[in-house]
C-alpha cells in the first residue's frame, strides 16, 4: 500500500533526481489525454471509506478506492453519486475520475463531479500533505484547490482522498425512446428540459431520442405518459453503455472526438456520424479528418473539441487555450507543483 509517508517519500526522491512522476490509479483513463512518461505511482492500493455520514449525505475515500467500490458502499444506504461516473469495468477509481472530471449522462441535471467535490487531501510538489475544504488552509492565489483538481489529470499533485456530496437513489427511472431525425431531437430534447419533467438523461443516435425520467413513482409514471414515445422495457444497457463508452458506436469509431457546446445549438456536418448525449451539449463525433479542419468547424459552431481517441503521438487532444489561460494554469502548476514532477504533458504539451 503507498501509505502518504511512502508517497512523501517517493516525491522527494523525484524531485531530488529531477524525475518526472506518473500518477497512476486504475489505469482505465489511459486513452484520455497525452502519453506522458515518468516513474509509476500506483494509487489503486490506497483505497478505502476513510469516513461516511449517510444522514449527511456525505462521505469521504481514499483515492484509490474503486466507483463501482464506491458505489456498493453507498448502495447500502439507497444512495448513490449523483455526477454518475463512469466504472471502465470496476477498475476507475475515485482520484482518477476527479483528475479527469469524468461524470455520465445525469451531468445536466444533477452537477458533474467537481460540483460534488467538498475537499480533498493532496501531496504537492513540495512533499507536503495538504487539506482543502472542510479543514481549509488558505487556496493558492484564492482558488477553491479542492475543484482545481477536476480535470487536472494529475498534474497539480497526487489526490490521497476525496470527500463528496452523495444523493439519494431515485425511487423509480422510465425511459422513453422516440425516432427523430437530429435537428428534430435536438429542439425535443431542449424544449423537455424547459419543463417540470424530471428529466435525467437525454440523448440521440441513429434515429431515436432517448428520454430517462427519474424521481417519486407516481411523477415518473406521470411524465412518461406525457411525452410522445414508447417506453422502454429495461433501459439500463442503453444508459451504461453510453456511461461507460461501450456502445457499439464507440467501439466502431477509429478516431473518436467529443464536442462540448450549447445544447440549442443546429446540427451542424449533418454527413458525420454523430450521437448526442447531455441533451446536446456533449457531441460524440466518429470521423477522421485532420483536427485544423474539424476544430474550425467545432468553433464556427460555438464549441470546443477534444480528440478523444485516435490523436497522433504528441499531438495536443484538447482544446487550444488562450495566452491568458495558459499563464494561469502554468502559474497554478508553479504554486503546487514547482519542479514540474507530476504527470508532465499529461494535460498540454506545454505544461
Amino acid at each position: 500500500m503507498n501509505a502518504p509517508a511512502e508517497l512523501l517519500e517517493q516525491v522527494r526522491a523525484a524531485v531530488a533526481k529531477q524525475r518526472p512522476l506518473c500518477v497512476i490509479g486504475g489505469n482505465s483513463k489511459k486513452h484520455i489525454g497525452r502519453e506522458q512518461a515518468g516513474d509509476p505511482v500506483d494509487m489503486s492500493s490506497w483505497a478505502g471509506v476513510v469516513d461516511y455520514q449517510p444522514e449527511e449525505l456525505v462521505i469521504t475515500v481514499r483515492a484509490g478506492t474503486t466507483v463501482s467500490g464506491l458505489q456498493k458502499v453507498l448502495a447500502e444506504e439507497n444512495q448513490v453519486l449523483a455526477s454518475e461516473p463512469p466504472e471502465f469495468g470496476g477498475k476507475a477509481t475515485v482520484g482518477g475520475t476527479l483528475a479527469c472530471n469524468l461524470s455520465g449522462p445525469s451531468r445536466p441535471w444533477q452537477g458533474s463531479i467537481r460540483d460534488h467535490v467538498l475537499g480533498v487531501r493532496i501531496i504537492n510538489g513540495n512533499a507536503e500533505h495538504l487539506r482543502f475544504g472542510g479543514e481549509v488552509m488558505k487556496n493558492v492565489a484564492g482558488y477553491d484547490v479542492s475543484r482545481l483538481m477536476a480535470g487536472a489529470m494529475g498534474t497539480l499533485g497526487i489526490l490521497t482522498e476525496v470527500t463528496l456530496k452523495v444523493a439519494p437513489r431515485p425511487e423509480a427511472t422510465v425511459t422513453v425512446r422516440r425516432p427523430v431525425g437530429a435537428s428534430e431531437a435536438l429542439r425535443a430534447m431542449n424544449d423537455l428540459c424547459r419543463t417540470p419533467l424530471p428529466v435525467s438523461g437525454a440523448c440521440w443516435h441513429d434515429g431515436d431520442m432517448y428520454v430517462r425520467l427519474a424521481g417519486p413513482a407516481s411523477a415518473v409514471a406521470a411524465a412518461a405518459n406525457r411525452i410522445d414515445g414508447s417506453s422502454l422495457p429495461d433501459d439500463r444497457e442503453l444508459w451504461s453503455g453510453l456511461r461507460e463508452m461501450s456502445l457499439p458506436f464507440f467501439a466502431d469509431a477509429g478516431d473518436l472526438w467529443c464536442v462540448s457546446l450549447r445544447s440549442t445549438r443546429d446540427h451542424f456536418m449533418p454527413d458525420a456520424n454523430w450521437l448526442f448525449d447531455w441533451r446536446g451539449a456533449r457531441r460524440w463525433l466518429a470521423a477522421g479528418g485532420d483536427r485544423d479542419t474539424l476544430d474550425r468547424h467545432v468553433q464556427e459552431a460555438g464549441g470546443e473539441l477534444w480528440h478523444v481517441r485516435g490523436a497522433k503521438n504528441g499531438a495536443e487532444v484538447f482544446p487550444g487555450r488562450s495566452e491568458a489561460y495558459r499563464t494561469m494554469l502554468l502559474r497554478l502548476k508553479q504554486a503546487l507543483d514547482p519542479d514540474g514532477i507530476f504527470n508532465p504533458g499529461r494535460l498540454y504539451s506545454w505544461m
